[in-house]
């Protein structure tokens, strides 16, 4: 069948306004529907889960509280009177003297307002104010804990506020300002979150620690780091031992813990090395072996009772260690062995070496002092010393430290002689007074002397153990010595009380 021109328009149209119909509809449902554009995904890595400290520190916090210190300070009037307080002359000043207002404005005896409140220092109604704040952790259920020396020795009143913000009175039980460390007591029905100590010799270099306190009063703080170095010496105290941790430790941190990863306490946050006065990631800790043995004493005893072995002690080194044909630079010389003391008992003199005690080698002066002060008082222990030229071991009934030292009486004094020189040792010599040793009169400043730190006005007392009290005595020890082939010599030097050991090389001349 044929198609009409008009059939074949009419299809056309119908086409037409069906593609049109379909167009708005979609164009319809795209804004009825209301959807945007899409985009291309943001990025997101799957990074490996590093390990945190989230669980470590949830479980400690409890047990890590701030420590208010308070103190009652009289005030400056009290201490003394007023550099004002003379009144001669000032009544003759006009009323308008400039002096004269000042006194009557701020109150001065004689011309201030009488209406004025005053302080009254008789009635003891001062409070206690705040001189001190640090960090602490409970160390048991029922209330101690524990903190710094120099956080509480000013204070007469203590507060500790926890983790949640509540607030204890709490009692000094004791001190030890040797180890920087106190104990204080929380008396309350409440028992109390603490932690406990951990075996530090376990610790390493390298080590994850977490150090929590309550740094410039912000309340609970956590910084982490690691441990940087054992065994620091910082001339705090005969004692130190102290760990080096790199974690952010600042003014309040004092008294509060470093925590391994297993939520014990490896050390207690003391000190911070800081040119600048805050945290440059250089702080100390006292270790958690020595933390716990001092505070076990004090909550026994209140203080700490350590052994005594009465001598003063010196660095080996090297020129001392060859003096005394010792193959390493270890131990600790002795300088002196004090009068009744219980070394000197036992037989223990000036230049021997300490090496060991019960056993245990002593590798410096402060570890001897540390094994000392660890046995208690009275005890009897093994001391291995280096005597010409070989071992021995001599048993020791330690003391308890005593308040003060005692000095030998002098002898009557001798006449001098005429001054003497020791060229190969750039030194001038002279008998001393009294008869002991040789007085150095004068020091050639470019000689191993001067540059060991002898001066004119120490006495020699003794060269390689043997007493001198001639320039005769002293170039034979030196004889004798390059005839045992030793390259150097140990002279005992006595200054101001004090005795130490200088090794002088006999390589002179």
């Amino acid at each position: 069948m044929s198609t009409t021109p008009l059939s074949r328009s009419r299809k056309r149209l119908m086409a037409a306004a069906a593609s049109v119909a379909l167009a708005g509809a979609i164009g319809l449902g795209a804004v009825t529907s209301g959807t945007a554009p899409v985009y291309a995904e943001a990025v997101r890595v799957e990074a490996p889960q590093a390990p945190g400290f989230a669980d470590v520190v949830q479980q400690v916090s409890p047990a890590v509280v701030s420590v208010q210190v308070k103190a009652r300070i009289d005030p400056a009037s009290d201490r003394g009177m007023s550099p004002f307080s003379d009144q001669q002359g000032f009544d003759n000043l006009p009323d308008n003297h400039p002096l004269k207002r000042f006194f009557r404005q701020f109150g001065q005896d004689g011309y201030g307002d009488q209406n004025r409140p005053r302080f009254n220092r008789r009635d003891g109604s001062q409070k206690p104010r705040p001189v001190a704040q640090g960090s602490g952790f409970f160390i048991s259920e029922d209330g101690y804990l524990v903190t710094n020396n120099h956080v509480v020795s000013d204070g007469t009143a203590y507060t500790v506020v926890a983790n949640d913000g509540k607030e204890y009175d709490a009692k000094l039980i004791g001190t030890d300002p040797r180890t920087d460390l106190a104990v204080l007591k929380v008396d309350a029905s409440t028992k109390f979150t603490y932690v406990g100590f951990a075996d530090d010799a376990k610790v390493r270099v390298g080590d994850w620690v977490v150090a929590v306190g309550n740094p410039f009063g912000l309340g609970g703080t956590v910084t982490a780091g690691i441990v940087s170095a054992r065994g620091r010496d910082i001339g705090a105290g005969p004692y130190d031992d102290f760990l080096q941790i790199d974690a952010a430790v600042n003014r309040g941190n004092s008294g509060g813990p470093a925590f391994n990863l297993n939520g014990e306490v490896v050390g207690i946050n003391t000190a911070i090395f800081s040119p600048s006065g805050g945290n440059v990631g250089i702080a100390f800790a006292i270790p958690a072996s020595t933390a716990k043995q001092v505070v076990q004493d004090l909550m026994k005893n209140g203080s700490v009772q350590r052994g005594w072995l009465g001598v003063e002690i010196q660095p080996v080194t090297a020129d001392v260690a060859e003096s005394l044909g010792l193959k390493d630079e270890k131990g600790a010389l002795v300088a002196s062995a004090q009068d009744a003391g219980p070394a000197k008992k036992a037989g223990i003199a000036a230049g021997d070496i300490i090496t060991g005690v019960n056993g245990q080698d002593v590798a410096s002066p402060k570890e001897l002092s540390r094994l000392i002060a660890g046995i208690t008082p009275g005890k009897s222990v093994d001391i291995t010393v280096w005597r010409n030229g070989k071992a021995e071991t001599l048993k020791v009934d330690l003391g308890e430290i005593p308040g003060g030292d005692k000095k030998a009486s002098a002898d009557q004094p001798a006449s001098p002689s005429e001054p003497s020189t020791l060229a190969d040792l750039g030194m001038t010599v002279t008998r001393s007074e009294d008869g002991k040793g040789l007085v150095i009169t004068d020091v050639d400043p470019s000689s191993d002397a001067a540059d060991r730190g002898i001066q004119a006005g120490d006495v020699i007392t003794a060269v390689n153990a043997v007493e001198v009290q001639s320039a005769a005595d002293v170039t034979k020890a030196l004889d004798q010595a390059e005839k045992a082939g030793r390259k150097a010599v140990l002279f005992q030097i006595s200054r101001e009380d004090s005795n130490r050991f200088v090794a002088l090389p006999l390589n002179q001349g």
